[in-house]
């Protein structure tokens, strides 16, 4: 009777020394599969990182094959061509190529970056004179990282946010720069098209870049500058960002011939916004259908010189900035042309409001009636916000000018032109089109007005009805 107990637990406890050897041989057809999928996985994709190991410092590795399996770390001076063709797989937190030896080229590879995580990049460069060309990147993490390398060339690149299952789970702070410099000099950053990252361009302690051509759209900020000096930012688009350029803590920048449009969708949005700037120079650019077009806070000494600001909601707005030069720029169709607080000694001269009222009495072009920044509607809401009902309302109008408090101190331009400096604001609709979405028919600025009419009707329908009920 005791032998029969026995028995069972001697089954038992063979059955329990047999389950690890099952789990762990591959043989078993409870893994047969599973083994099977990852032998042919690994068949399919070669390794990368071999092919940079098997090849001599100066080769041309030509990539034949559809897909490879990353990362790859490359030591040695290489040129990897992958034909526009191949693909690049990377699910590790590393990045998908390093390069950490000078004058190394990439050009033609198409890469998927699946892993996020703390600066994890699809291509991380960490020497000087790289050359990025042509490379389409989706990342779930950064895009393209420089870190103290200098005088590289990233040129054609496509970068793009990689959507996941849990895409609405991940907020804009949450994802990697497109393209992120730090300590990095001398850089050349053309044509390249970004999309949906956190900012698309970004630049830290990094002095002396070329930034031209680029197309940056739906990200947080388009570019991004930190104390930075001596960096051309030239003949950019961006659209439907949060802010197009945001411009802080630099000096010595050249922002010419750009197209910052549609930055509308946030509170804080602006065209192009200098924070800190200083001895810079903002010209000849487009800032079309955005909340705020040119705002400039803690800036001095800059010149602001034709440029067109074209039906944003706030054309150019001063905080605490002194001693710039705002002249030859035109400000037409803007739902408040300009706003200043705490601004003084800013020259304005020349340029063309299309809400002033102007008289030209010698024909010379120049009205000799100066343009005042009158501050009252700004001060106002932000004592009272509930007041932005009455937005260009005839009483707020009749309030407004009547208002003449330190009119000494406001913002003015004594000059103001009676004719539009240049083209470019006449043909603001089409240049902002450009490569970029259809323009709605109703614009942001309208659409607001016609929202603020009708809680003002319905205000004044409310207050005779009840007058009416009581009487």
């Amino acid at each position: 009777m005791r032998n029969r107990g026995v028995v069972p637990v001697l089954i038992l406890a063979g059955l329990l020394l047999l389950l690890p050897a099952l789990a762990a041989d591959p043989a078993s057809p409870v893994f047969a599969e599973s083994s099977a999928e990852a032998e042919a996985a690994e068949q399919r994709l070669p390794s990368l990182q071999q092919l940079v190991d098997e090849a001599r410092p100066g080769d041309t590795l030509v990539l034949t094959e559809e897909k490879y399996a990353g990362p790859a770390v490359i030591t040695k001076q290489l040129t990897i061509d992958g034909g526009k063709t191949a693909i690049l797989y990377n699910e590790t937190a590393e990045a998908a190529i390093r390069i950490e030896a000078p004058g190394v080229i990439v050009r033609g590879v198409n890469i998927l970056q699946e892993a996020a995580g703390e600066e994890t990049a699809a291509v991380a460069v960490h020497a000087d004179q790289a050359v990025l060309r042509e490379l389409r990147i989706k990342t779930a993490g950064f895009g393209i990282l420089l870190r103290d390398a200098d005088e590289a060339l990233l040129d054609r690149n496509e970068i793009s946010w990689l959507s996941t299952s849990n895409e609405a789970d991940v907020t804009m702070g949450q994802k990697g720069n497109g393209i992120d410099l730090y300590n990095s000099h001398d850089n050349r950053i053309e044509r390249n098209t970004i999309a949906g990252m956190r900012d698309g361009i970004y630049l830290e302690n990094s002095n002396g870049q070329s930034i031209e051509d680029n197309r940056l759209y739906a990200s947080r900020y388009g570019i991004h500058c930190m104390y930075v000096k001596d960096v051309r930012i030239l003949n950019n688009r961006g659209e439907s960002n949060v802010t197009g350029a945001m411009i802080m803590g630099v000096r010595d920048v050249h922002v010419a011939g750009n197209i910052f449009a549609k930055q509308s969708r946030n509170v804080n949005s602006q065209g192009i916004l200098l924070f800190d700037v200083q001895n810079s120079v903002i010209e000849r650019n487009l800032v079309e259908g955005n909340r705020v077009g040119l705002y400039i806070e803690l800036s001095k000494d800059n010149q602001v010189i034709g440029n067109s600001i074209v039906r944003n909601f706030i054309g150019i707005q001063f905080k605490q900035a002194e001693g710039n030069q705002i002249q030859s720029n035109d400000f037409v169709a803007n739902v408040i042309e300009a706003e200043a607080t705490d601004s003084r000694e800013n020259e304005l001269a020349g340029n063309y409001w299309d809400s002033a009222q102007g008289l030209d009495m010698n024909a010379d072009g120049i009205s000799e009636i100066p343009y005042r920044i009158n501050p009252f509607y700004q001060e106002l809401i932000a004592k009272t916000p509930a007041f932005q009902l009455f937005f260009q309302s005839p009483g707020m109008m009749f309030l407004s000018g009547m208002y003449t408090e330190q009119e000494e101190r406001w913002a003015k331009d004594g000059a103001p032109q009676m004719k539009l400096n240049t083209a470019l604001a006449a043909a603001a609709p089409q240049l902002a089109a450009g490569n970029m979405a259809a323009e709605p028919v109703i614009s942001d600025q309208t659409l607001i007005l016609i929202i603020a009419s009708m809680l003002l009707v319905t205000a004044i329908l409310t207050i005779l009805y009840s007058g009416v009920s009581k009487s």
